[in-house]
């Protein structure tokens, strides 16, 4: 058995979705593809100049995020032009888009220049500001993580503890 945390969890999870998830999209130009598609942005080129990738590395980043099922391939046509591919967000890609926003929200909070945030989030229907909260099922807004409590869920695999190190903390 693993070691255990202070709130009961092992130190070591087998298959932690944080871990997962950031082997998708944990890389500067992965953020910055799905920042564009978010903006509409869906040729190569025009992602390319947006935000300023390197070709091969902008190329990786598309086919990585095709492989992962973020975005999609739509073959187009200029006339008299060879074929070429849209990158197009799917519904997993659109998933995506509150954590893009916390992610943006942070850095206007703590990063931003003297003059305040580059870009701001509203409404479309009626210019308000977009903000986020967490809400339980119930309802109830949730202020942080100070409220929040973590249960093992029924795919949690912990890894081996390491050999030589004590199997469990004591309670």
């Amino acid at each position: 058995m693993s070691e255990v945390t202070p709130g009961g969890f092992p130190l070591r999870l087998e298959n932690c979705s944080i871990e997962r998830a950031l082997g998708v999209v944990g890389e500067k130009w992965t953020f910055l593809v799905l920042r564009e598609a978010f903006a509409g942005v869906r040729r190569f080129a025009d992602m390319q100049l947006a935000t300023g990738a390197p070709r091969q590395v902008l190329s990786a980043r598309l086919t990585r995020l095709v492989e992962a099922g973020l975005l999609r391939k739509v073959p187009y046509r200029e006339p008299g032009q060879r074929q070429r591919d849209e990158y197009r967000l799917t519904q997993m890609g659109l998933d995506l888009y509150p954590i893009l926003v916390s992610l943006m929200q942070w850095g206007d909070r703590y990063l931003s220049d003297s003059e305040g945030p580059p870009v701001l989030l509203t409404h479309r229907d009626c210019g308000a500001p977009i903000e986020q909260y967490f809400r339980c099922a119930e309802g109830h807004e949730v202020a942080g993580p100070r409220q929040v409590t973590a249960l093992p869920g029924p795919g949690l695999r912990t890894a081996p503890a390491p050999a030589g190190t004590s199997a469990e903390v004591a309670p």
